[in-house]
């Protein structure tokens, strides 16, 4: 049961004065709004911290104004010169003056009565708000504040910026906040005290309190102190969480697969070529996991075409030996079919029987594969989700292998294991990941990683080339496909969308048939499965010598005669995204380039992409810019999957924390694994605060 003293927190915004259903509603645009809710809860206002301040102690005087500055300023009300009769979209003006000059202060569908009121000829004001200048005279449209010289006190300084969304003034919102925080309770402390002295930590409450009460620009910096006490405590929640999982599934004890190697190297000989140092160095970590009596649970990392599926296979071989099954799964129907035929040949070289499953297979032949599949007629199953039914039954699964881990929530990882009787677990993924990623969503796994490519692979050359180029580039397209070469030609919509002006795959296929005389493909999401294999097959095959494609084609899709790509508006792609996809051609020993067509002007953040992509294709390092760039939960497309989504803590700013996190997290499960000191008790209170809850379950079940 989540501890009392959170209640507070956990109750839904409308209980804070000022809050009716409608702001509530609104809110759920700004905070995470939880599953079985339909408004945010308080915790999400506490946890809104502000991004910016505005200084209002900035008093230049009206001359001294910068343009677009906010000030205030210390004014004598002169004159009134309310709207004309009959129209009111001429603005109401008050004219002030200082001892540096004068200043119109400009309000639209104003009140005649309140603003006399408000701001009455001949007294001394303070009014703070935005300076514009228009043809040498400065204004302030509807300041912020106005008060009288006799309440100089009711004006706020230094007032925290929060993010907004539509319907919600920084008033409301402010107020909001504030009353949220009234309701956070001062929790026991949860952080080891030699730590915290050392970093300078105050306690969570006066952490958040102050958060909220920046007094200058220091004070909203992502590694003030108070800022890195909170990023600490989510990042200490989610490696806590993280090792209770490990745990339970290493504690559920494991089996020993040793197998005698005689079907490795029948599967050895069939593929023909040496393996690299890295595979092979790989492949010793995962064997002295497997002769270990506890559950296997690694990440392979590997960049595109690092060879990791004959890893995977040499892995289920082992397995396979001591009278085990293997399952193999992918995240979509195209990459499940190629695992199927890249490793179908090998698998039936050295006699084993492997077949495949995905939401298509239906009727008799699928009742066939699940009868065969519990019967253990079948050695390595292949598949999509569709492994996870009920309806799927091994006799007797050994090892699972996930390929592209990162769509794929952490449940979903652990329904897949749940299908054997404690299965090894052998997760792959060709997105390379930054180290502080892999500590936030696989703390709970060991890594190797495939970090050299099998020899004869070529570099692939990256060129950018603005749109205004597009005919040159259709020009060297046709010239390369009329010369024999297979070109991808990726578009990022499916349809032409009138509100980006982008051209879509469709359009863009259209437009190349008329100008290129070969046959050419179009393959997209919105196609049915076997209609998109059809089509892959004809490119793979050579019946089709172009294919423009939308970003299905991301992951894994293996054309090794495929030696041009073209990205269309790639500024419009993350830089994993274009890795990825750049990733399909240089997979043969003929040299290969990679075109991406950007729009002008390009941003900041857009330029910077690019030009990585030009300088390297170290996947790794494209992971580290990837991160600095866009931040954490877009790469690992956590918006999404479920995994860690941090709130609180930058990883990329808070890298240092992580790490001893993940430390700290390690010793406490080592001495109190059921949380029971006193210490323990508090971090039960923190895991319920950041909504881990999975793990105090897990610990419930023992």
């Amino acid at each position: 049961m989540r501890p009392p003293v959170l209640d507070p927190l956990f109750a839904p915004v409308s209980v804070v004065d000022g809050i009716g259903p409608r702001i509530a509603k609104l809110l759920g645009n700004l905070l995470p709004v939880p599953d079985a809710m339909d408004e945010p809860r308080v915790l999400g206002l506490a946890f809104h911290l502000p991004h910016s301040i505005i200084d209002r102690r900035k008093q230049p005087g009206i001359a001294f104004a910068p343009e677009g500055a906010i000030v205030t300023l210390k004014v004598r009300i002169d004159r009134h010169q309310p709207s004309p009769r009959g129209r009111s979209n001429v603005p109401y003006r008050v004219f002030a003056h200082d001892e540096t000059g004068e200043i119109a202060l400009v309000f639209f569908h104003a009140k005649a009565a309140w603003l006399e009121k408000s701001l009455p000829v001949g007294e001394t004001m303070l009014v703070s708000g935005r300076v514009e200048w228009f043809n040498g005279r400065p204004n302030m449209v509807h300041p912020d504040h106005m008060v009288s010289e006799a309440n100089a006190a009711d004006l706020p300084l230094v007032e925290p910026v929060y993010p907004l969304t539509a319907g919600v003034t920084p008033k409301v919102l402010r107020k909001a906040v504030l009353s949220a925080l009234e309701r956070v309770p001062d929790l026991a402390e949860w952080d080891d005290p030699h730590l915290a002295k050392r970093q300078g930590f105050e306690r969570f409450r006066a952490s958040l309190v102050n958060l909220h009460a920046p007094r200058d620009e220091a004070d909203v910096d992502l590694q003030n102190p108070f800022r890195r006490r909170l990023a600490y405590d989510e990042l200490l929640a989610g490696q806590l969480a993280l090792g209770m999982v490990r745990r339970k599934m290493k504690k559920s004890a494991g089996r020993v697969f040793k197998g005698d190697g005689a079907i490795a190297d029948r599967i050895r000989e069939a593929f023909g070529h040496d393996l690299t140092e890295a595979q092979e160095r790989s492949l010793l970590e995962i064997g002295a996991d497997q002769e270990k009596p506890e559950r296997m649970l690694r990440l392979l990392q590997g960049d595109v075409g690092s060879g990791k599926t004959i890893v995977a296979l040499l892995a289920m071989a082992s397995v396979i030996e001591t009278g085990a099954q293997a399952a193999m799964m992918a995240p979509t129907e195209i990459l499940a079919r190629q695992h199927f035929t890249s490793i179908g040949p090998l698998a039936e070289a050295a006699g084993l029987r492997i077949r495949i499953l995905t939401g298509r297979e239906k009727g008799k032949a699928r009742e066939d594969t699940l009868a065969a599949l519990s019967a253990g007629e079948i050695d390595i199953l292949v598949g999509t989700h569709a492994l996870f039914q009920d309806s799927v039954q091994f006799r007797d699964l050994g090892l699972a292998v996930v390929d592209e881990q990162h769509r794929f929530g952490v449940h979903q990882r652990l329904l897949l294991s749940a299908k054997g009787q404690h299965s090894d677990m052998l997760v792959m993924t060709a997105t390379p990941i930054p180290r502080t990623l892999v500590l936030t969503a696989y703390g709970d796994m060991d890594v190797s990683k495939l970090d050299t490519k099998p020899p004869g692979r070529k570099p692939v050359h990256t060129v950018t080339v603005p749109l205004g180029r597009l005919d040159e580039v259709v020009e060297r397209a046709r010239n390369a496909v009329a010369a024999g070469q297979k070109i991808y030609w990726i578009c990022p919509l499916v349809e032409e969308n009138e509100d980006l002006k982008v051209a879509s795959a469709e359009e863009r296929f259209d437009a190349l048939k008329k100008v290129i005389n070969a046959p050419i493909g179009l393959v997209h999401g919105r196609m049915k499965g076997d209609e998109k294999d059809a089509v892959m097959r004809a490119f793979k095959q050579g019946d089709l010598r172009l294919l423009v494609a939308t970003t299905v084609i991301e992951v894994g899709v293996d054309v090794p005669d495929a030696t041009i790509m073209v990205i269309e508006h790639a500024e419009r792609f993350g830089l994993a995204q274009l890795h990825q996809l750049r990733g399909r051609v240089g997979r043969g020993s003929d040299h290969s380039s990679c075109l991406l067509l950007y729009k002008e002007p390009l941003g900041e953040i857009a330029h910077a992409r690019l030009a990585i992509m030009r300088e390297t294709e170290d996947g790794f390092r494209i992971a580290e810019e990837d991160l600095r760039l866009r931040g954490e939960g877009e790469i690992l497309g956590t918006r999404q999957s479920g995994a860690a989504n941090y709130r609180l803590a930058s990883l990329a700013d808070h890298a240092d924390l992580l790490e001893i996190a993940r430390d700290d997290a390690r010793l406490i499960i080592e001495i109190d694994p059921d949380l029971q000191s006193e210490r323990g008790k508090a971090l039960r209170t923190l895991l319920y605060l950041f909504e881990r809850d999975e793990a105090i379950r897990l610990l419930r079940a023992g």
